[in-house]
């Protein structure tokens, strides 16, 4: 009975506990801020600044290489609203083909996707690069944004999963009232997976905007860098690097994904629980 007692209280202490754990690296991060970059990675420096100072905020929203910090962030969003638009619709338009369609293949096909989610990364990074640029898309955008218009497998697995949980008796009622494939998608499938729609958008917003590998290795001038790019400019392995600045500015690259999750987290859960229903 005692032990029913405190067992709520012991579990909220542990839990808190261990989220002050798992955000101690953001406030670190927000605190360092304010440091002056000589006293940020002094032993003797404690987690509250002293002195406080804004300046690195003043200083990393100036930028560097002629670029302000608002270049970077309009950069990132324009390659993350494409991005984001393309790898929802198509992986949409996909996932209806293998979970409504039949067609020969289809289980083949799928088991290939779903090789192509487990394939690392890196291992198809030199022959992409290769393609690009004998396309002549390097130092633009493209190589970041146009692949995302040909489906992202995790997003066309996450919605082959929600769609197998609609009914197919809405198929047939809307076949019999003339609805071809496409207006089935459109009219009935489409309104009906908006919750794997969103959670799709927001993981590809999280990923397009953190991304600094693609950026990095197709984008070659200081006007088209994105967040990632331009808060590297801040460290300089010659001369001496802008801690703070780079640390305020980190801050403010947070911002807009922090209120994405804020504002969105409910689609997340909704997206990823009714996904496995079936």
């Amino acid at each position: 009975m005692i032990l029913k007692k405190f067992k709520w209280p012991i579990y909220h202490i542990f839990v808190g506990l261990l989220a002050i754990v798992m955000v101690y690296p953001v406030i670190w991060l927000l605190m360092s801020s304010f440091k002056p970059s000589n006293l940020i990675f002094t032993t003797s420096s404690s987690l509250i600044p002293d002195p406080w100072i804004w300046s690195n905020y003043v200083t990393g929203w100036i930028g560097s290489s002629g670029q302000s910090f608002m270049s970077f962030i309009t950069n990132s969003l324009k390659i993350v609203i494409f991005s984001t638009i393309g790898a929802v619709l198509s992986s949409a338009f996909i996932a209806f083909g293998f979970a409504r369609l039949q067609f020969k293949g289809r289980a083949i096909w799928f088991a290939v996707m779903m090789v192509t989610l487990m394939l690392p990364h890196d291992v198809v990074l030199v022959p992409q690069y290769i393609m690009f640029s004998k396309l002549g898309w390097i130092g633009t955008i493209s190589p970041i944004v146009v692949p995302q218009y040909f489906g992202v497998p995790f997003f066309i697995f996450l919605m082959v999963q929600f769609i197998r949980t609609i009914p197919r008796e809405m198929d047939e009622a809307a076949t019999i009232d003339g609805v071809g494939k496409f207006g089935l998608f459109l009219r009935i499938i489409l309104p009906l997976i908006i919750p794997a729609l969103a959670t799709a958008s927001i993981f590809s917003f999280y990923w397009r905007w953190e991304d600094l590998m693609g950026p990095l290795l197709y984008l070659n001038k200081p006007s088209s860098y994105t967040v990632s790019l331009g808060l590297k400019m801040f460290l300089d392995s010659e001369s001496v690097s802008n801690w703070g600045a780079m640390f305020a500015m980190s801050i403010v690259s947070l911002i807009p994904v922090l209120g994405v999750f804020f504002l969105f987290q409910r689609y997340i859960v909704e997206g990823i629980s009714t996904s496995g229903l079936k």
